[in-house]
């Protein structure tokens, strides 16, 4: 019964996922429910056997995720004649590590995972039999394959090592006198993400990052029309060559910590949204690494990915007057450090023109 109603929540976190609307990579925690297949250790005399498993994670980095897992599999007796019409229940509760490789926002990562927990088994039908919590340690690998922001596909194959001190251990022929197991665990399952920000949190905002001023209001007939103002997007800048041909999500392309980014771009939205008399145009600048050409045409996507946010996010786009990109025409720092050439990958929001 356990098993069944694991597999039926399961289902319903898969169906619901699907109808989730992404705004953010991934999320900062999310849920993850998985069904697969147990291939037992062959000391263990029980057959293969389906398994279901429920866990929730958080991202610690962009490329680590720890979950806290639930599993059940029900596995029968080899032998028919002796264990005929009862089960082998294994119910394991653990802490798993995950480690991804790639860049945060990547459409495939490859993972490596390790967890330690406990296992306990239960023979159906045999009310005299011994059980209770043994330790267990997980290892294995897997791949991610996002199909939004907010919803990826883990396909993984993994061997849990079981020290069983409790029960299979001389009970049942086939037996023996063993209590050290490895079974084999293939799974395939979601991760459904919630929170918000980024895969990972990057921490707050500091003053060396300062949100983006409000624009002046609108001069009044007994003034004098206000002088242009170029809203600067300080912290919101991005890594080498971002974004690529194509890329629509902004996330992975901005340079770290993308929270604080994130955070000022949304901050920009909430000004331009209590203030919809304000038209502003966006504009994309780049270092002097590159061609002019190509220059021009990445601060193009540049301004683009970030008006694509901003609308996306609510701003009308009656308030945002175009895109424009000056390539490396207007840099704000030098390009001969590495510091001054990530200040100049940037966007600005120009008003009053």
């Amino acid at each position: 019964m356990k098993q069944k109603a694991l597999s039926a929540l399961i289902a319903m976190a898969m169906l619901g996922g699907g109808a989730s609307v992404a705004t953010a990579q991934d999320g900062n925690w999310y849920i993850a429910p998985r069904i697969g297949a147990v291939i037992p250790d062959s000391d263990r005399g029980t057959k293969e056997s389906l398994y279901t498993g429920l866990g929730i994670g958080w991202w610690v980095s962009p490329n680590v995720a720890v979950d806290i897992e639930y599993g059940i599999n029900n596995a029968d007796f080899k032998d028919s004649s002796f264990r005929s019409g009862h089960e082998w229940e294994s119910v394991s509760l653990g802490v798993t590590g995950r480690f991804f490789f790639g860049e945060q926002g990547s459409a495939w990562r490859p993972y490596v995972l390790a967890g330690v927990g406990a296992l306990r088994h239960t023979a159906y039908l045999e009310s005299d039999q011994p059980n209770g919590w043994d330790p267990m340690a997980t290892v294995g690998g897997g791949i991610q394959f996002s199909l939004s922001d907010r919803i990826a596909l883990r396909g993984e194959l993994a061997a849990r090592y079981d020290k069983d001190n409790n029960t299979l251990r001389g009970q049942f022929v086939g037996a023996e006198d063993h209590n050290h197991f490895v079974d084999a665990i293939a799974t395939i399952g979601l991760t459904i993400g919630f929170g918000g920000g980024g895969s990972a949190p990057d921490g707050p905002m500091t003053s060396a990052n300062p949100p983006v001023s409000p624009p002046p209001p609108p001069p009044s007939e007994e003034t004098p029309a206000a002088t242009p103002v170029v809203i600067d997007l300080r912290g919101v800048n991005f890594k080498f060559d971002r974004p690529k041909t194509g890329e629509s999500n902004i996330t992975p392309t901005l340079q770290e910590p993308t929270a604080d980014s994130i955070a000022i771009l949304d901050q920009a939205v909430d000004v331009l949204n209590r203030n919809p008399s304000v038209r502003v145009e966006l504009d994309g600048h780049t270092d002097a690494v590159g061609s002019d050409e190509y220059n021009q045409k990445l601060s193009e996507r540049r301004a683009q990915i970030v008006y694509d946010y901003l609308t996306s996010h609510g701003v009308s786009s009656s308030q945002l007057s175009g895109v424009r990109g000056f390539g490396e025409s207007k840099p704000i720092d030098t390009n001969d450090t590495k510091e001054g050439r990530a200040r100049n990958r940037r966007t600005e929001l120009s008003s009053g023109q």
